[in-house]
């Protein structure tokens, strides 16, 4: 697992790759909140476009980086997810704290 981490100055975009589970996900946890704590973006994208399985710990990454962002206004968006991840996240309710949507739908990644 890995994730590649860019910033315009107001568009946080973390594009992870490989398999999230509860293995990877502290990492990926630990080098996304550092950077949004020291960028503080109005927005930030997980981009889910690369990565090749999820379990439970997925929803727990995208619930804590909501958390951390609401603190101070910033909003989350989840772009690139399988149909199966994006069922999963509807369920769970995540489309209630953060825009969700599935590979390959129009979205302005910067």
């Amino acid at each position: 697992m890995s994730v590649k981490i860019d910033f315009d100055g107001e568009t946080l975009h973390c594009r992870l790759s490989g398999e999230i589970d509860h293995h990877t996900a502290l990492p990926i946890r630990l080098e996304t909140d550092d950077r949004i704590e020291n960028c503080r973006p109005a927005r930030t994208i997980l981009d889910f476009s690369d990565v090749s399985f999820m379990d439970s710990s997925g929803i727990g990454l995208v619930m804590g980086r909501y958390k951390l962002l609401s603190d101070f206004g910033g909003t989350l968006e989840v772009t690139g997810l399988s149909n199966n991840s994006y069922k999963v996240m509807r369920l769970a309710g995540l489309d209630r704290i953060a825009t969700i949507k599935k590979g390959g739908e129009n979205d302005d990644n910067k």
